[in-house]
């Protein structure tokens, strides 16, 4: 498993914060590393953290959930497998132990959903992580057995590289999200063209 190299305490809390737009819940546990390219940050720094991406995703509700720091370990060890298969889901080739992680863990009883009187989603479980970490890895399942599969991208911009599903019509997306990365992008590029026109006009 890869470990994350810069401290926590050299990050400003922006990019400590959990993001969700990968479009499936696998991918965006995923992404509590950051920036794997570079500084490989880890969100999930204390079992707290790992109970509060738990809230955070809808997966447990607001009550606080006693996560033990061996629970933590394995859940990053469950990431890594899930971010290696993804990684690599148009190719056939994957680490047989990668897939045994990822089935010990769906094999687990997962969160049952609940109906409440409002109408509303509620999930029940006697054991949160197992359960928390069990609908995880059946999602990744679902993701690389299904034909969304090759259709893994990893995001153009230099500095991101998030893994998202491109759902699009034509199967060209580019960006994690338009509104973020691909507004970036869109700009850098732009400006890197003004400064070319600029230089030619300096030059002639």
């Amino acid at each position: 498993m890869s470990v994350p190299r810069t401290a926590a305490h050299e990050l400003p809390p922006e990019e400590l914060a959990y993001r969700f737009q990968s479009g499936r819940l696998c991918l965006d546990f995923v992404a509590t590393v950051g920036e794997r390219w570079r500084r490989s940050f880890e969100r999930l720094r204390t079992p707290e953290d790992l109970s509060g991406w738990f809230v955070s995703a809808a997966l447990l509700d607001d009550r606080v959930v006693d996560v033990r720091p061996r629970e933590l370990r394995e859940a990053r060890v469950l990431r890594e497998a899930i971010y290696r298969l993804a990684k690599g889901a148009a190719s056939s080739a994957a680490d047989p132990a990668d897939i045994e992680v990822l089935n010990r863990y769906a094999v687990k009883p997962a969160l049952a959903p609940q109906l409440t009187p409002r109408r509303e989603l509620s999930w029940i479980f006697k054991r949160p992580v197992e359960a928390a970490l069990s609908t995880i890895a059946r999602d990744a399942i679902d993701l690389l057995a299904g034909p969304l599969a090759g259709r893994v991208r990893e995001c153009g911009r230099p500095d991101c590289a998030l893994l998202f599903v491109d759902t699009s019509r034509a199967g060209r997306r580019r960006w994690c999200s338009m509104e973020t990365c691909g507004n970036k992008a869109k700009t850098s590029a732009y400006r890197a063209r003004r400064r070319a026109a600029a230089n030619e006009g300096d030059a002639g």
